[in-house]
């Protein structure tokens, strides 16, 4: 009998034990978030104007202020970790952070694997070309039998790919590929039309804008699926910082126009 009871006492424990770890497990970002008291934020860091370090070190940009607008809805302070592009998604899904804030754009692909915030940009791809580059592509499909540079992990490799006969070459950032761009090693580049002015101002290099190509793409904050809690927690901060005009401010203070709504 005591054998007999303290097997039943074993196993009971060992249930009470799997639905506290189940129970833990399931426990809503949202609540992690609150507890900790603040939003873990995956960004580059190099990416401006949407997020890079000023002299001082501090991180600045249009996504480093929308960030700090949603974490401030949330009650929580924000807690920048920087990584890496190409491996940024599987830092999200490694629990490396909460949420991206870095212009992942709002794909079917995408949300297969991760639910989104509703968008907070609106822009679209643009390529850019050499300045002496006579030629005009209108899209992508001109683009077939040449060499198209872009980053590796965006969606515009994936728009690339999705084009038969271009051949795609991916690189780790931009500033690779303008220069492969510019030395006669591709025939263009592809990236977000917001990024362009500020990439060639900076790059010092002999290029210049080219056609916008595809649909706009809108660009939202990623976070891991099972988050009922959080989602909505998300969705009421966005709708109210958009409600109030906080998108918009920003955008105007890094862009000059509102980014923040559907390109018309």
């Amino acid at each position: 009998m005591k054998f007999g009871l303290l097997k039943k006492l074993l196993v009971a424990g060992l249930i009470g034990a799997s639905f506290t770890a189940v129970a833990a497990h399931a426990e809503d970002l949202l609540d992690q978030v609150k507890q900790r008291g603040t939003l873990r934020i995956g960004l580059e860091g190099t990416f401006p104007p949407f997020d890079s370090k000023a002299p001082s070190g501090e991180l600045v940009g249009y996504d480093v202020d929308i960030a700090k607008a949603v974490a401030a809805k949330l009650g929580v302070k924000p807690e920048f970790v920087t990584t890496e592009w190409s491996g940024i998604i599987a830092g999200l899904q490694a629990g490396k952070f909460d949420v991206i804030v870095n212009q992942v754009g709002i794909t079917d692909a995408r949300k297969q694997a991760l639910d989104f915030s509703p968008a907070y940009t609106y822009s679209a791809a643009q390529l850019i070309q050499r300045k002496d580059d006579t030629r005009q592509f209108n899209s992508l499909e001109d683009l077939k039998g040449k060499k198209l540079g872009v980053g590796l992990g965006t969606n515009y490799m994936d728009m690339a790919k999705a084009v038969p006969g271009i051949d795609v070459k991916t690189y780790p950032g931009a500033p690779e590929y303008l220069r492969d761009l510019a030395a006669g090693r591709l025939d263009a580049a592809l990236n977000d039309r917001l990024m362009l002015a500020y990439l060639l101002k900076n790059s010092q290099l002999p290029l210049r804008t080219g056609a916008n190509v595809g649909p706009g793409n809108p660009s939202g904050i990623p976070f891991r699926k099972g988050n009922p809690k959080f989602a909505k927690a998300i969705d009421d901060a966005m709708t109210q910082l958009e409600a109030d005009g906080t998108f918009s401010k920003i955008s105007d203070k890094w862009f000059g126009i509102d980014v923040s709504k559907p390109i018309k």
